[in-house]
């Protein structure tokens, strides 16, 4: 199994009715702002070790559970908002960096996102710019153009999918062996090694023993979190937020290309490019041999990127 370099360490921080696990790796520092990791969707904060055992620089690092996955309690709900990430962001950097009239007076943060993770750290760099000095998106590229004629059937599939999920139709899928966890992100990502794969398992899963005595492996994710959204997308809505951020934005993406996978021709690269063009300051960056998860295929690169972009 992989052996972390770094550990880190854990806490829980009240955030919004909900008992938030936040890992942290390095001290505070008077010389250097924090720097905030977020993850992606069915993901941990975990996730990020890789990426922090290869940096060059010890710093401050701090890395949440969204809620409903990882060691963070959902709070009961049965589906999720894109709003409440962006509060519970914000309370937590609250904790971490100082809490001020609309975030004025507190201390600046970098910020790196993944994925769904990416997508938050965007919207709320273009709701709070005043307390985002760096900003590193990676592979967090929004969702594809709705029509408004398309919300009837949305709403619609929204209700459906919640009366599947009470039904107990949606629930995630079991493992008898934690290897058996690891041979699934295996097969999500054939670049992920096998002693990386093992140990992420061994944060991304948990054990609830049977009666009989077995074990039975549950990815630590809540289900509600497959519901779809009820609102349909707006790109207008996005290119608003994005036109207020006044960080540096540094985007990465990988050489595999995901929107094409997920999307085919209905959302490209060239139209997110289009949608950057909002950015003040923004750069593109391609990471070559990589995939959706490429924290986890070539984590010295990332970091390499993030750490010189920091610096600049």
């Amino acid at each position: 199994m992989y052996q972390a370099l770094r550990p880190s360490r854990s806490e829980f921080v009240p955030v919004r009715n909900l008992s938030y696990h936040v890992r942290l790796w390095g001290q505070p520092s008077d010389k250097r702002p924090p720097l905030v990791l977020v993850h992606g969707w069915m993901d941990v904060a975990a996730s990020w070790q890789f990426v922090v055992d290869a940096m060059e620089e010890d710093r401050f690092i701090i890395a949440p559970d969204w809620r409903g996955f990882g060691l963070t309690d959902g709070g009961g709900v049965d589906n999720y908002w894109l709003a409440d990430y962006l509060a519970d962001l914000e309370w937590l950097l609250d904790h971490y960096a100082g809490e001020g009239p609309d975030g004025e007076g507190a201390r600046q943060i970098d910020l790196v996102g993944h994925s769904m993770g990416g997508n938050v750290a965007m919207h709320y760099a273009g709701v709070r710019p005043q307390r985002i000095r760096r900003l590193v998106n990676l592979e967090g590229f929004g969702m594809p153009a709705r029509k408004p004629d398309e919300a009837p059937a949305r709403y619609g599939q929204w209700i459906d999918e919640l009366k599947r999920l009470h039904r107990g139709e949606m629930a995630l899928a079991g493992y008898s062996a934690v290897d058996g966890v690891a041979r699934r992100l295996m097969k999500t990502n054939p670049r992920l090694t096998p002693d990386k794969a093992a140990w992420l398992a061994s944060h991304w899963s948990v054990n609830h023993a049977q009666p009989d005595g077995s074990e039975r492996w549950q990815i630590l994710g809540e289900a509600a979190h497959k519901i779809v959204n009820a609102h349909i997308f707006r790109v207008d809505e996005t290119l608003a937020l994005y036109s207020r951020i006044t960080a540096p934005l540094l985007m990465v993406e990988a050489s595999d290309d995901s929107l094409h996978g997920w999307w085919k021709n209905r959302y490209t690269l060239d139209e997110f490019h289009e949608r950057l063009k909002s950015v003040g300051n923004a750069r593109i960056e391609r990471l070559e041999d990589a995939g959706h998860m490429l924290h986890h295929d070539q984590p010295r690169i990332v970091a390499r990127m993030i750490e010189e972009f920091l610096a600049a």
